[in-house]
């Protein structure tokens, strides 16, 4: 955890201990005289929680709703949910943040769309409210108490090792296809610079898109960067972007994405110019309709992260500080709470670890 917890719950925790959520989360802090009841921190009436994600066009959001949804319903948490209008809405989250101080809720989980979001975050916390970022860890870390995410970082060299493998050492002529390129998040940066890593290819800045020597040696021999392109996380975003990608080299063979709606869009393009023969498509998300594009080979792999988890364990979270005084823990070795990650891909490589759609399936954003 960042710093300690708001002064609505500080009264609240009085020794030092420790508790296992159901969903395993590691938590620390002691239990105190709350009840189970559910009721909020005064004993007034329910905990008021709002879960504020980036966009509901993003099927991964609404699988992050609906586990928020569930959770609340067992544990008799008020859930309010908003969203931004698209990815990278800012201003609808900062007044869906408003609300959830106007209305006296005991946290916010949250999906930032940018870096204007973190001073509402920041007034949210002194307010009193818990906040806890999920999936997108904030620029300023102390603008939330914890993030529970996928290790983005990660997710990206998991595609990224896949693809140097699969080329078995031909010539990769890549095409990136990010999120933004009008402000900076980490989701962004990580996703990117995790895959050019797992390739083998000097990243420069890493917190930087865009600045890779254009041309050099991965770890299976010879690489061209033909540029990098924001998609807004939308599939007609990513198409677009493949679009004057491939205007720029038609021989692209190798297409990473930030996530499976940009994948989509950016295949449909390569199939319009009739261009998919040899083609790779790596993308991060994992959810149903992603690994059935792995299974169509649309996508060659992806990595699985696991919204629902995410949501779940933000509930539970708030709801075990004030009921009990137990605030949740990052993993050991990292500043967030790590919710995991697995490659799923049908072509399995030498020396990747990866389950394969079946499996996938199986788990899809559970």
């Amino acid at each position: 955890m960042n710093r300690t917890a708001p002064a609505a719950f500080r009264r609240r925790i009085i020794t030092a201990g420790a508790l296992t959520a159901a969903a395993a989360l590691a938590f620390t802090g002691c239990a105190s005289g709350g009840s189970a009841s559910g009721d909020d921190a005064s004993g007034d009436g329910p905990i008021g929680v709002s879960l504020i994600v980036k966009t509901t066009t993003n099927p991964f959001f609404v699988a992050m709703q609906d586990g928020a949804e569930a959770a609340a319903e067992e544990l008799g948490v008020e859930l309010t949910m908003a969203a931004g209008k698209e990815d990278g809405d800012e201003d609808t989250q900062i007044q869906a943040i408003e609300n959830a101080i106007s209305k006296g809720d005991a946290g916010i989980l949250i999906t930032p769309n940018g870096p204007a979001v973190e001073d509402a975050l920041v007034k949210a916390r002194d307010a009193g409210l818990y906040v806890i970022a999920l999936d997108t860890p904030p620029a300023d870390p102390e603008s939330v108490d914890i993030t529970f995410a996928t290790d983005n970082f990660q997710a990206g060299q998991e595609i990224g090792k896949w693809t140097a493998a699969k080329l078995g050492g031909e010539k990769a002529t890549i095409a990136l296809i990010d999120l933004f390129d009008d402000k900076v998040v980490s989701v962004d940066y990580n996703r990117d610079q995790g895959f050019l890593d797992g390739m083998g290819i000097d990243t420069a800045d890493p917190e930087a898109n865009g600045d890779e020597a254009p041309t050099g040696t991965y770890s299976g021999g010879d690489y061209e960067i033909v540029g990098n392109e924001a998609s807004q996380g939308a599939e007609d975003g990513g198409r677009t972007a493949a679009e004057t990608l491939l205007s720029k080299n038609p021989d692209i063979n190798v297409v990473y994405t930030i996530n499976e709606p940009a994948a989509y869009g950016a295949y449909e393009a390569f199939k319009a110019a009739g261009k998919t023969d040899g083609l790779i498509v790596v993308s991060v998300d994992g959810g149903c309709a992603g690994i059935d594009a792995v299974k169509d080979g649309l996508i060659g792999a992806t990595s699985q992260q696991y919204p629902v988890k995410m949501a779940e364990l933000g509930v539970q979270a708030i709801f075990d500080l004030v009921d009990s005084g137990t605030a949740p823990e990052v993993t050991d070795g990292l500043d967030f709470y790590n919710t995991g990650v697995a490659l799923v891909t049908d072509e399995a490589q030498d020396g990747v670890e990866s389950i394969d759609t079946a499996e996938g399936g199986e788990i899809c954003w559970g």
